[in-house]
């Protein structure tokens, strides 16, 4: 079982979902975690977890993530998870939708990545993971377009990162996920106006016949935190929906 202690670990989109399940994984192997996020509220609820610090950190902010790691030195594990995922067509999605998916999905990580890269290189030892998704350059998929634009470029960051520093220690990898049951999922599902209807549709496209779970997702974070030998891939946890 992967082993954590002494490792230090920062983690974006804490709040809910893949980042808040990561995260108390992360703290249960024995990292001290930093939970970040924008949503005080929903953070709060992991400040008495053992081995988990809470923030507030707005990605995209650089000096919000100047500032944090400033305080908390240098990070041996970056979970990049914060996102947001964009309905709608390319005819449905404004220079503006576009605009803000890239800050907050690929400019946030490179944002992120470049604070804490320097620390992480002068120890020679860093586990970078980027949240991607299978809706990406892996697959498309339907009214994804802002969603699988930017999540594509994660990939390509992921992979340029772990090319530049395979040598000095360095391992980055991205995590594509496909279905997974969240808040933000929830949400999506009450929009559609039919919730039943809807959800039936996203498990009908997983051929195991369910939803993914954040926890599923979290184990995934935690072999990748303490793997080493393995840098520069798409990990895929979709339920078989890229089979």
């Amino acid at each position: 079982m992967t082993q954590l202690h002494g490792k230090k670990a920062l983690v974006t989109g804490a709040a809910q979902g893949i980042g808040r399940a990561a995260a108390i994984r992360l703290a249960q192997a024995g990292a001290q975690v930093i939970a970040t996020d924008v949503n005080d509220e929903k953070l709060a609820e992991l400040t008495n977890t053992p081995n988990i610090l809470t923030a507030r950190l707005d990605v995209l902010s650089q000096t919000d993530i100047d500032v944090l790691v400033a305080n908390h030195g240098t990070i041996d594990v970056l979970f990049n998870c914060a996102g947001i995922v964009h309905n709608g067509t390319l005819l449905e999605c404004s220079e503006s939708d576009l605009d803000f998916a890239y800050q907050l999905n690929v400019r946030s990580q490179y944002q992120l990545i470049k604070a804490v890269l320097p620390g992480m290189l002068a120890q020679q030892d860093g586990s970078i993971i980027n949240m991607a998704s299978v809706a990406s350059s892996i697959k498309g998929v339907p009214n994804r377009f802002a969603y699988s634009v930017t999540k594509a470029a994660v990939i390509g960051l992921t992979k340029s990162v772990a090319a530049d520093y395979i040598t000095q220690g360095i391992r980055c990898n991205a995590i594509c996920p496909g279905t997974v049951d969240s808040p933000s999922l929830q949400d999506r599902l009450r929009a559609q106006g039919d919730y039943q209807a809807a959800r039936a549709a996203f498990v009908g496209r997983q051929p195991m016949g369910r939803i993914g779970t954040p926890e599923e997702v979290a184990e995934l974070v935690l072999y990748l935190a303490g793997a080493t030998f393995t840098s520069g891939h798409t990990h895929t946890i979709d339920g078989g929906w890229t089979a």
